[in-house]
């Protein structure tokens, strides 16, 4: 079948969808605790069983969605909008939810409903979103640049996320609860406007190219019961997990992830309560970061194909680790009162944070091949919605932890002023807390193996296996073999299903499809 030319348009559109991911959870990670406890009258731990109640929740919301959104296609719905691209559709109204969250001086019960079901609703759009890319190509450097086009532009959205707020509070003045809620209403806005470029100008993979075993398994889900559709959606989560090169990822994934979210969590405090300085100077700061955060994301794409991932992972989370200490140094050192030392050290911190946003997504858009050559299905939804559950769970829990941290200090609420101890416990989290979940990243990288070059073989035997419905050990290299074998982790023969991996053990799938395709 005739490939689809892919433009330049194409790779914007799709990458202005993390107007939504990105954009909504830079202003959450980086504003919300602080909201709720300046604006809002809650206690950080308060705000922060918010979190925790959001990610129970998105225990069984984020997984359900990736199973549901693999096996939409059979529906009319489906059928008609795409097992994907319908939930992006019916998205696009919903997301002004997100300004309900950023109304001050309401109950405890109103903003934890708020958050709640802007927390559905987000992860119904970015499940099938993020599951896209590989729906569309299979090409490595395409890929590469699908995931540049969508970590540049949400680096765009972040540089309006950190800056929007300080804008908005110098116009309305610092005390007053507005400036955020217009600033989630740009955002919203915004989304609404993202979300239909993506619904025109992206695809879902033709049916005539899914596998036989991808058919079959849609075909059984028509027959299975409620009881057996939960069992099936349980083997299929925890089998994700079994897929040796997608917990590496992971590693690399939460290691640079949640050292930011961490630091984004306590940034604010650090410039109001440590340096003693507005929460504006806070938002040029991380403005600042934001602005370098797009350059290296730009270059991270040829780096990231040049070098490969994993080096490309190490040499930012090394640049990310130095500006973190150093904002320690300037303080102890009695520098942090040099608003130049301190824009220098956001600009590296930046360059750092932009390389850490990019690695991670963009590999993800391969576990799903290596995943094919296990399973012989194509699974996006279910890698997605644990990626997204990851995602939410590990930002709630960074915050949880700081808010919990910092109230055990001494934090008291709507202060404009902290005990000294409150001052050191927010440097040494900014500081060794980041470096040291930054260390963990950086380790599970040494592992990593998955780049152009084997990812090219891996490529090259999928193709193999899809003709022949099966493992071909007669047409492979040594050398090939063992890359299949090192990416897969596990023996050549065992592969395309002949295995236990997933609900269906699709051992001995022909080759030719005798399945109807609709």
């Amino acid at each position: 079948m005739e490939k689809r030319k892919i433009g330049v348009v194409n790779y914007l559109a799709y990458g202005a969808g993390d107007f939504l991911g990105a954009g909504t959870t830079a202003l959450t990670a980086a504003w919300l605790l602080y909201f709720y406890t300046t604006f809002c009258g809650l206690t950080p731990v308060e705000a922060t069983f918010i979190f925790a109640l959001a990610r129970v929740s998105d225990a069984v919301v984020s997984p359900v969605m990736g199973f549901l959104t693999d096996n939409f296609g059979s529906t009319w719905a489906g059928k008609r909008f795409g097992r994907r691209k319908f939930f992006i559709l019916l998205g696009i109204p919903l997301v002004f939810s997100y300004t309900f969250m950023w109304v001050g001086d309401m109950g405890y019960g109103y903003y934890l409903v708020t958050y709640l079901i802007f927390d559905v609703v987000y992860t119904m759009i970015l499940v099938p979103y993020e599951t896209l890319v590989p729906e569309m190509t299979d090409d490595f450097k395409q890929k590469t640049k699908f995931s540049g086009a969508r970590i540049a532009m949400a680096q765009l959205s972040a540089i309006l996320a950190a800056f929007l707020p300080g804008i908005l509070l110098n116009y309305f003045g610092k005390d007053n609860a507005a400036s955020f809620f217009y600033a989630s209403l740009v955002f919203a806005t915004l989304c609404a406007i993202v979300l239909a470029l993506v619904w025109l100008f992206t695809w879902e993979r033709p049916r005539a190219e899914w596998t036989c075993a991808a058919l079959r398994a849609e075909q059984e889900n028509k027959s299975l019961t409620f009881m057996q559709s939960m069992k099936r959606l349980t083997i299929e989560l925890t089998s994700t997990l079994r897929i040796k090169i997608f917990r590496q990822h992971l590693g690399m994934y939460l290691g640079g992830y949640i050292a930011q979210d961490v630091f984004n969590a306590v940034f604010t405090y650090y410039v109001v309560f440590v340096l003693i300085q507005s929460a504006s100077l806070a938002s040029s700061l991380m403005g600042t970061m934001a602005i370098v955060q797009f350059v290296a994301v730009i270059a991270m794409i040829p780096l990231c194909i040049k070098l490969g991932p994993a080096p490309s992972y190490r040499i930012v989370v090394v640049i990310f680790a130095l500006s973190a200490l150093s904002y320690g140094v300037l303080w102890y050192a009695g520098l942090s009162d040099i608003f130049a030392l301190l824009l220098l050290v956001s600009g590296l911190a930046g360059l750092g944070r932009g390389g850490i946003n990019y690695v991670p997504w963009n590999t993800y858009t391969y576990i799903a091949d290596v995943d094919e050559v296990i399973t012989g299905q194509r699974r996006e939804g279910i890698f997605a919605g644990i990626m997204t559950l990851t995602r939410k769970s590990s930002q709630a829990g960074a915050v949880m932890l700081v808010g919990i941290v910092m109230q055990c200090s001494g934090f008291v609420s709507g202060q404009t002023t902290q005990p000294p101890a409150v001052s050191h416990t927010i440097l040494l989290i900014l500081t060794l807390g980041t470096v040291a979940i930054l260390t963990c990243g950086f380790l599970v990288s040494l592992r990593f193996k998955l780049n152009l070059h084997t990812h090219r073989i891996l490529r090259d035997e999928t193709a193999k296996m899809r003709r022949a419905g099966r493992p071909v050990p007669e047409a492979i290299t040594p050398q090939a073999r063992k890359t299949v074998e090192m990416l897969a982790g596990m023996p050549y023969e065992t592969l395309w299903g002949n295995n236990n991996i997933g609900y269906v053990h699709r051992a001995g799938v022909p080759a030719t499809c005798k399945l109807t395709h609709h």
